[in-house]
Order: C-alpha cells, then sequence, then structure tokens
C-alpha cells in the first residue's frame, strides 16, 4: 500500500457499502487525499479503519468527520485509533460541548465573596501606600536636602498651569449658565438682581471647586496613575529602589504637594472666572452693568464663602493625587492594567470628591456657614 493514504468504496458481506481507508492517516500526508474525500459524494454505511497502518490524532479527527458527514460509525479500529478517536470526539458528533457551569446561587455567592475579599485587601493596600506616604514626609522633614524641587516645579506647571486655559473657559461658560436660567427663574418673581447673589455664592461655595476638582481628577489624576504604572510596569521603579531612591518620595510627594497647592489656585480661578462668566451674561440680558455686578457681588456674599471654597479645595486636591498615585503603583502584570488602573483612579477620585462634598455641605451649614 506505500506511504501514501488511501480510500476505497467497496460492499461487504452483509451487502453495505463501506468507505475503506488504508495506508498511513497522519498529519504528513493526508494534504494528498483531504480535497478528494471532501468531494466525495457517495453515500456509505460505515469507516473502516481495518487496513489503516499507522494514525495520529489529525488522522482519527479526519476519520470522525467522514463518519459525521453520513452519520454512520468508524469500524475496525485499531486500540490506538479508538483511544484518539475517543479524545478528539465520538463519530456522531452528538455530545455536547458546555463549559461547567455552577449554578446560579452559587455563582452569585462566589462573586460577592470573592469582592468582598478584594475590599479587605484594598483596605489593607490603602492604609499601607498611607504609611508609605506618612514614612516619605518624615524622611525628607528629616533630610530637606532629598526634596525634588524640580519635580515639584513641574508637577506644579503641569497640574496647574497647563490647565488654565481648559478650566478657565469651562468656569466661564458654567457662570454663564448659572446666570441664564437663574435668571430665567426669579423673573417669574420679578427677583432679576437676586441672580448676583445666586452666582456668588454657588460658585464660591461648591461649582467653582467641585467642577475644578471634576478637571483635575480627569486631567490630571489619569496621567499620575498612568505615568506612575507604566514606570511599574518597566520596571524604573525597582531601578529606583535599587539604586537607592524612594519611589515615594521622588514620584509620589511632588506629586501630592502640587496638587494640593494647585487646587487652591484653581479653585480660586475657577470661582472668579464663573463670576465674570456671570457678569457678562447679566450686562447682556438683565441691564445689570458688568462692574455693577462686580460690585454687588462683594455686598451680597459673605466671606465664610470664599472660606468654605479655600478649606475644600487643598482636600480635593489630596484625595486626587493620592488616588492617581495609589493606583499607579498598583499597576502589574501587563499593559492593559495601566488602562484599568487609570479609569479606576479617575472614578474613585470624582466619587470621592462629591461625596466629601456633601458631608462638608451638611458640616458648614452645621457650623453656621450655610
Amino acid at each position: 500500500m506505500g506511504t501514501a493514504a488511501q480510500y476505497t468504496l467497496e460492499e461487504n458481506e452483509d451487502g453495505r457499502t463501506v468507505l475503506r481507508l488504508a495506508g498511513p492517516y497522519l498529519l504528513s500526508n493526508l494534504s494528498q487525499i483531504d480535497s478528494e474525500l471532501r468531494k466525495l459524494d457517495a453515500e456509505y454505511d460505515a469507516v473502516d479503519l481495518a487496513d489503516v497502518t499507522e494514525i495520529d490524532t489529525v488522522g482519527a479527527w479526519f476519520a470522525c468527520q467522514l463518519a459525521r458527514k453520513n452519520s454512520v460509525e468508524v469500524i475496525n479500529a485499531s486500540e490506538r485509533a479508538e483511544r484518539l478517536i475517543d479524545a478528539v470526539g465520538d463519530s456522531h458528533g452528538d455530545t455536547p460541548i458546555d463549559a461547567p457551569r455552577l449554578p446560579l446561587f452559587q455563582r452569585v455567592s462566589e462573586s460577592m465573596g470573592t469582592k468582598i475579599f478584594n475590599a479587605g485587601y484594598g483596605v489593607r493596600d490603602v492604609v499601607g501606600f498611607m504609611g508609605q506616604v506618612l514614612l516619605g514626609f518624615a524622611a525628607l522633614a528629616r533630610h530637606p536636602r532629598r526634596f525634588r524641587y524640580r519635580a515639584l516645579i513641574s508637577q506644579i506647571e503641569k497640574v496647574g498651569v497647563n490647565s488654565l486655559p481648559i478650566i478657565g473657559l469651562m468656569s466661564f461658560l458654567i457662570g454663564i449658565v448659572i446666570a441664564q436660567q437663574g435668571a430665567v427663574q426669579l423673573q417669574a418673581f420679578g427677583a432679576e438682581s437676586l441672580t448676583v447673589n445666586l452666582v456668588g455664592r454657588i460658585t464660591l461655595r461648591e461649582l467653582g471647586v467641585l467642577m475644578t476638582a471634576i478637571m483635575v481628577a480627569g486631567r490630571s489624576g489619569s496621567a499620575f496613575a498612568a505615568q506612575i504604572g507604566t514606570m511599574k510596569l518597566t520596571e524604573e521603579i525597582d531601578a529606583m529602589r535599587t539604586i537607592g531612591i524612594a519611589p515615594v518620595e521622588a514620584l509620589v510627594i511632588p506629586r501630592i504637594l502640587a496638587c494640593v497647592f494647585m487646587m487652591v489656585l484653581l479653585g480660586f480661578y475657577a470661582s472668579i472666572m464663573s463670576i465674570i462668566g456671570g457678569a457678562v451674561i447679566a450686562d447682556l440680558m438683565l441691564d445689570i452693568p458688568f462692574w455693577t455686578f462686580l460690585y454687588r457681588i462683594q455686598e451680597v456674599v459673605p466671606t465664610y464663602d470664599l472660606w468654605v471654597g479655600l478649606i475644600k479645595a487643598p482636600v480635593f486636591g489630596l484625595i486626587i493625587a493620592l488616588s492617581g498615585c495609589y493606583q499607579g503603583m498598583q499597576v502589574h502584570g501587563n499593559s492593559e492594567e495601566v488602562g484599568q488602573r487609570t479609569t479606576k483612579a479617575v472614578v474613585q477620585a470624582i466619587f470621592t470628591v462629591i461625596v466629601l462634598d456633601a458631608f462638608f455641605a451638611v458640616f458648614f451649614t452645621k457650623v453656621g456657614w450655610g
């Protein structure tokens, strides 16, 4: 029979038509006969492997496919052929191939348990990271010369100076929206002049610093996570530890100080731009002169409204910087982790800022700054 795979259609003693395979049915020589058997339209009642001299996994799979084609069985297979056929599937292909799946209640319980344990590990990691930051500040207090002033100036530029245009434009437009919508509602009561109070108090107390925090979280918090995460992935942070440089002192602390300091200035800047936007729309729609609007702001807005915004700003900046740096330090495994951790940093920072803003609102109301 040689070394080539062959086949014949024969009628056996029972009067059944049999597709008889012969020779070696191996990966190396099946290409010679594959196209012929695929085009075979004849009907047969069984696939006979009695004359097959050698067979491998591909040959067994090929025999199974020929049997499935006419929904017949494989006969006269050797012990090796039977093992391979059992491994690649039965001759009829009726066995369902499904991944094992636990009952719904068990899956839900397992998922909830995993999330709870992960939350516990997350709290442990956050506490550990906070401890590293505090130790880094203590070390710099003992050795001030180790502080990286150039890194701080660079982060101040990236967090604050470079974000002035987008935050200024956003705040200006928010002031316009507040003044326009507030004036429309107040006109029903003949109290358009109270638009000054509305714009001044809501921007200085809430929206100025809150919208700035959201913008900084999306812009700088994500950058912190991506930069540190990439350095962690490329083992630059491990290299820093090897040569005796503390990553927390070199990477985390300058970013925290820059974000805390610049959030105060950016929050105040955003409030001023919102007030200017309200003054512009008031001049155009309400016949309140621009400078009169600004003078009225000083009269109707209490000083503590300004302090409320200035107190909240550094807290929000601290949350944003810690979230971004923490998520960046947690990156490991592959580059996909960088994107996931960056997303987590932004979401966690914005969520925490909004929750803290609600607590601040209640607190300042209780102390008489409402």
